[in-house]
């Protein structure tokens, strides 16, 4: 839930600091940003939490720790490369990859009641994956609309 909250409010600030200053509004760009802010965010967890997102991995997939700590680095390099106009593209459609990758340890954990911020098996259960797959599509859709989509369609001359 505090990814969608933080994707929403800094996509909100965002949006609302580029039509004060540019009379209109950038709402890819503006996504982007937001989506960026989310990605540090949850980067974080990772450094924060890598015990119990350690848990969320499969038994069977070694080097756990290190695998924590490898895609919180990569959420962190992502999110710089959305901002940057000669990464953007790439980064964007290694982020829907990322995100798609993801969804197993998301689904492992809502079978197990895995609560990473404790560490613990008391965690939200299904209410978490019912939660959690839809939220996972909205991202994609949100990075492929705001990095792919509009920002790869030619320019047109007025």
């Amino acid at each position: 839930m505090e990814p969608l909250i933080v994707l929403v409010v800094a996509f909100a600030v965002v949006l609302i600091i580029t039509r004060i200053f540019s009379s209109q509004f950038k709402v890819a760009f503006s996504a982007r940003i937001a989506m960026s802010v989310m990605l540090v965010f949850t980067a974080v967890a990772h450094f924060a939490f890598t015990e119990g997102m350690a848990m969320m991995i499969p038994s069977f997939i070694p080097f756990k720790i290190g695998l924590i700590y490898f895609t919180g680095i990569i959420e962190i390099l992502l999110a710089v490369g959305l901002l940057i106009p000669a990464t953007r593209l790439i980064a964007g459609w290694c982020l829907i990859a990322l995100f798609i990758l993801l969804l197993p340890a998301n689904i492992y954990a809502a079978i197990y009641n895995i609560n990473y911020q404790e560490g613990s098996y008391d965690g939200k259960g299904l209410n978490y994956l019912w939660f959690r797959v839809p939220l996972q599509i909205l991202f994609i859709v949100w990075v492929y609309f705001s990095t792919i989509k509009f920002t790869s369609l030619p320019k047109q001359n007025n």
